[in-house]
This record gives C-alpha cells, structure tokens and sequence, in this order.
C-alpha cells in the first residue's frame, strides 16, 4: 500500500481500538473487536509498578516502558508521540511534577478525544493532548527536554522524516527514550504485504541496524539500547498469512522480532535552523 493507505489502514485500526478497554482488547481474539488477525496487545508490558499509572488510560498497545527509561526530572517538559489513550504521558507526568508539561501527539482523533477525557478526569492542567502526523510534528523547534514514543515509530512511513522531527523539537541536550519493533533477519512476504500486519506493528518494522543507524544518521549522539526483547507471534496469527510448512520455515529461520528500548541525545551545540521543518 502507499503511505497515505497504510496511514488510513492505522488510523481506523486504532479508532477502533480507542472504543474498547484494555480488558476487551485482550480478550478479543485481535484487540479491535472485529475478530481480525492481529493481537494488538501481544507486545504490551505491565504498568503496574510504575507512578502515576491509570489503568482506564492503558489499552495495552506498548512493547516497553519507554518512561521508566527517559530520565525525566521535576520541570521537564515532555512530547509523547502517539500518545494513544494517555497513559505514557500520565506516568511522565507524575515524574515531571505540576511544574512541568506534558504534551501528547496522536493521529487517531478517537485516542485525541479519550486520553483528554482521561486528563479531564484526573484534573490535570498541564497535560495537554494535540491532534498531528508524526512526521510532521506540531511543535515549535527546541521545545522539549525529554521525547518518550510507545511502539508507534514503526508504525510510521518515512522514519527518517520522523527522527528529523524529534531532533528538531529537543532543546539541545535533550534526549529521547523511544520503544520501538525492529527485525533482525527477512520477514515473509505475505507477512510484509499484509496492511493489517503492519497495523498491528510487525510489517512497519525495519531492520534493528537500519533503524540505530537513521537515529545516528539524524544528528543524535550516545545512542544506547536500553532494552532488547524477542517477541514470539502465536501460531494462530502466522495461521492467517502462512501456511504450516511456511511457519516452520519461519520459525526455524533465525529471523526475530524484537522490542527495544532506545536512548539518544541531542547535541547541546546543535541549533535548530529557521526553515528547517514545521512550525
């Protein structure tokens, strides 16, 4: 599909989800409701432990705690980019304080209008929620001090674009905590074909050496995976793209697909350039 379909495919996929709770989109044999193949909360991690967790703000669409790692301090603001349903910001937000800010980016208007009810009901006045493209940022330039991001990043076309994005918006110095879904190895083609599949956060996924690489490649420094887990697909959601033999094949391969956790600084003599990008 093109970018502006596989933009769409996401878009409805994760209105769809926005409607449920974290207990239906576990439940369901997908996590829309819809009896579709992919289990959108095969990657999620648990919350609990974590200050600042509100559960009706959790749909279990992570694959990390990518705010357990950002090093966030009292003041700090900030940007969580697809920020779905709010819970990374309200955990950030605890960690930042009332003096800080929080600052929430999605592109599904359903996840923009739950995780500010969410805000709504918490009372929080400086936790805001902003409608908006990734690649396309709407932030002004050297504006956060901390970008955190939940398995989205893979779920964007042109990753480049984005990492530009996040390096534009830092303040120099500032540094992101990003988890992510990368491969080490080939993915079937009938896996990489399927639009669902990239929805649900395997096909979008490149490869782990590319993905450190265009962060290296747009301007940031003291790249580090803070952590690396192998995700294993069920056999019942590989059942829908492959068939048994082609499973096998796929199993026995060497291929993975793993979550990581990356962090990476913005260089503190770096200045951003009017022209340079949005806003």
């Amino acid at each position: 599909m093109d970018t502006a379909k596989l933009k769409q495919t996401v878009k409805e996929k994760y209105g769809e989800i926005a409607k449920q709770s974290k207990k239906q989109n576990e439940s369901s044999c997908c996590g829309a409701g819809s009896c579709s193949t992919v289990d959108y909360a095969v990657f999620s991690e648990n919350y609990n432990q974590l200050e600042g967790y509100v559960p009706d703000a959790d749909l279990g669409l992570g694959c990390g705690l990518p705010t357990q790692f950002a090093k966030i301090k009292k003041g700090d603001t900030v940007i969580d980019l697809g920020s779905g349903a709010g819970n990374d910001c309200f955990v950030a937000q605890a960690l930042t304080g009332g003096s800080g800010k929080v600052i929430g980016i999605d592109m599904t208007e359903a996840m923009i209008d739950k995780a500010r009810a969410n805000a709504d009901k918490l009372g929080f006045n400086n936790v805001e929620f902003r409608f908006g493209d990734i690649e396309k940022i709407p932030v002004t330039a050297n504006r956060a001090d901390v970008v955190v991001s939940n398995c989205v990043l893979n779920l964007v076309p042109n990753k480049q674009k984005a990492f530009q994005e996040i390096f534009r918006i830092l303040k120099p110095s500032g540094h992101f905590s990003i988890s992510d879904v990368v491969l080490v190895g080939n993915l079937p083609q009938n896996i990489l074909q399927a639009g669902e599949m990239y929805a649900g956060c395997v096909s979008g996924a490149i490869q782990k050496s590319e993905y450190l690489q265009i962060i290296n490649q747009s301007g940031f420094v003291n790249c580090t995976v803070q952590k690396e887990k192998l995700i294993t697909l069920p056999d019942d959601i590989l059942a829908d793209y492959l068939t048994p033999p082609q499973i096998e094949e796929f199993k026995n391969s060497g291929v993975g697909i793993y979550s990581i956790t990356v962090y990476a600084e913005k260089p503190n003599n770096t200045q951003y350039k009017p022209g340079g990008g949005c806003c």
